[in-house]
């Protein structure tokens, strides 16, 4: 090897090492801390699938997820629907332009419902890449009057 080449070897090592080095006295940079995420979802008939055009319901829900204990809380407000509410589930996972089975049974249907429950790492997942929805149902509309997709983001 020449000298020239030995010497530019040697050069670029002495700078990786340094580089190096310094990484271990940087700080961590932590990307799975725990946090509180809120969720929304606004809920009508139309985005029931397929979608409910007899209906002027409507309705919001307000929730927090606490990832640290998996735990997600909920608000739920409706109105206008055209009977009362027989029941109120969060359903996935699923888009919003398809239907899925019950995941959480919200309980009392009047509003505003509140609750909690604590969820499974599969079920997380699928709640945090907005693959769940709340749906409530009437005796009218069994299979929901009123719909919205659970989202981080604004509406």
């Amino acid at each position: 090897m020449s000298l020239m080449r030995f010497s530019l070897v040697a050069g670029n090592a002495l700078v990786a090492a340094i580089a190096l080095s310094a990484c271990d006295s940087m700080p961590t940079i932590r990307t799975s801390n725990p946090r509180v995420v809120e969720m929304k979802a606004a809920m009508t008939a139309a985005k029931e699938v397929p979608p409910n055009k007899t209906s002027s319901g409507e309705g919001y829900a307000f929730m927090t997820y606490d990832e640290a204990t998996r735990t997600l809380t909920w608000k739920v407000y409706y109105s206008r629907l055209s009977g009362p509410a027989t029941a109120a589930h969060i359903h996935g996972p699923a888009d919003a332009s398809a239907n899925a089975g019950v995941v959480i049974n919200l309980g009392a249907p009047a509003s505003p419902i509140v609750g909690s429950a604590t969820l499974t790492e599969t079920q997380a997942y699928d709640l945090v890449a907005g693959k769940w929805y709340i749906n409530v149902h009437t005796q009218g509309n069994p299979g929901g009057e009123i719909r919205g997709q659970v989202m981080t983001e604004a509406w």
